[in-house]
């Protein structure tokens, strides 16, 4: 019983070797292997004809193409995007046909193989680089969306098309993840907080489903729990062991266990992989502790969890953590930094998952002490975020258009000094006063999902071209 880190999933592809009757076809049979060499070192699972079924186990010819299809469709449910590469000029039709009768609906990246121009005889001429025009132009034409190399024609052994291919699978697995989330919503949002309202609709259209349970139903299950019920038990070791718990009250630590049990058994039941919870001021007024504990060890497990019933932001968060395979935090743009335009304090109470920090403590929540009594308000996980790049993305339901938004772009998280409380650090982004008024003249929230990693090339790839979302991607 309890939170179980979510474990890595490897990305599947299928791959399609174009060929040309007569261009050589010695290329596509090195390429082949040369491919399946690359993909195996990056740790993704190919799908593709072998030299049993088609020469050189390529596609060039509409047989060819339908049985690529059949086998794409016998692997429907697990791949996850297509890979085409071209060691010659590649059968353009047969390529496009191959996507279409498969009907997979997923990434689709276009490699060429370079020539070398001490090799440009008949017997060696590649042609990729023109070929890949004629791929493009031909998906173009079958509506079929796909992504390319930054170099138009590149070494698959090379640093850049290893980057392209990590990027490609990370579009892949943002896409498959969003196309069938499904999360839950703890709670009411919090009565002030007009800023986080959303539509359940626009995002159940783009398939996200959002669970929901009232807080009444947490807090009488919780209160039914008793102290020294094994998982009780069990989730307050785990809270000892995630973060140092010196002057934490005792009858708070167990309140904050039973709150987690309740929330792990939901979450399981209802097949969730990530959460937003109500907490202003309904959890401190009536169950005595605040949530964020929980939360930072659910998002530090790969199950990301947002404050205030943040649903979009949530959704923010769940697409960089599929992005990178690394947790998420949901953080305010909270003040500027001095007189630098392009520095900015970013700050929660906090619920950062533990990974992101450089130290961490547990603590009360500073902000509302007062209204609600600090001993109600014990549970915040305080420290500074660590310094180094960073990926940042806001998602929203634009309910007046009747569709989606977002907004991504990257950082730095700096060693700059800054004394405060609750979870903090000091962002340096290229031009952040552009981005600042972007967020203000298009109406975003205040709030912003960050991830220790670099990206954002693959968030605006993946909800814009694949998830048609309307994404503003900030590049200084």
């Amino acid at each position: 019983m309890g939170i179980k880190k979510r474990e890595h999933r490897p990305v599947t592809m299928g791959v399609i070797v174009g060929n040309r009757g007569f261009f050589p076809g010695h290329l596509c049979e090195e390429g082949r292997k040369e491919i399946l060499q690359v993909l195996d070192k990056a740790g993704i699972r190919p799908v593709l004809l072998s030299p049993e079924d088609t020469k050189y186990g390529a596609v060039s010819t509409l047989d060819n193409a339908k049985k690529c299809a059949k086998l794409f469709q016998a692997y429907r449910d697990e791949i996850d995007g297509v890979l085409i590469t071209l060691p010659n000029f590649g059968d353009e039709k047969a390529i496009a046909n191959t996507l279409r009768l498969a009907g997979l609906d997923v990434p689709v990246l276009v490699h060429a193989f370079a020539d070398d121009p001490s090799k440009m005889s008949a017997q060696h001429r590649r042609d990729s680089f023109c070929g890949k025009m004629s791929v493009c132009n031909n998906l173009t034409q079958y509506r079929i969306p796909y992504s390319i190399t930054q170099l138009h024609t590149v070494d698959p052994k090379s640093e850049s098309f290893r980057n392209d291919l990590l990027n490609f699978a990370s579009v892949c697995r943002v896409v498959k993840s969003l196309r069938s989330a499904r999360i839950g919503a703890i709670g009411a949002r919090p009565a002030d907080f007009n800023t986080v309202r959303y539509s359940e609709k626009l995002l159940e259209a783009n398939g996200i489903t959002v669970e929901t349970i009232d807080l009444s139903e947490v807090f009488g299950k919780a209160n039914r729990l008793k102290d020294e019920d094994p998982v009780v038990k069990e989730k307050l070791e785990s809270i000892r062991s995630y973060v140092e718990t010196k002057g934490i009250p005792e009858d708070r630590l167990v309140r904050m266990s039973k709150f987690g049990v309740i929330v792990d058994r939901w979450m399981e039941e209802s097949d969730l992989s990530a959460t937003a919870v109500q907490c202003w001021t309904s959890m401190e007024e009536f169950f005595g502790v605040v949530p964020c504990t929980i939360m930072s060890m659910m998002s530090n497990s790969l199950l990301p969890s947002a404050c205030e019933v943040d649903i979009p932001g949530l959704v923010g968060m769940y697409a960089l953590q599929e992005a990178s395979d690394r947790p998420s935090a949901i953080v305010d743009w909270n003040n500027n930094y001095g007189e630098d335009p392009d520095k900015a304090v970013i700050f929660h109470c906090s619920n950062l998952p533990k990974d992101v920090f450089s130290e961490t403590t547990m603590d009360y929540q500073r902000i509302i002490s007062n209204a609600v009594g600090k001993e109600n308000t014990f549970g915040t996980i305080a420290g500074r975020v660590k310094p180094g790049a960073f990926t940042y993305a806001r998602v929203s339901t634009d309910d007046l258009n009747g569709s989606m938004s977002a907004y991504v772009g990257e950082g730095e998280l700096t060693n700059d000094p800054l004394m405060t409380f609750g979870g903090y650090g000091v962002v340096k982004i290229p031009n952040l006063q552009g981005l600042l008024h972007t967020i203000c003249e298009k109406g975003f929230e205040h709030h912003v999902a960050v991830n220790l990693s670099q990206k954002a090339d693959a968030l605006n790839e993946a909800m814009g071209k694949y998830l048609n979302w309307n994404v503003y991607h900030h590049q200084g």
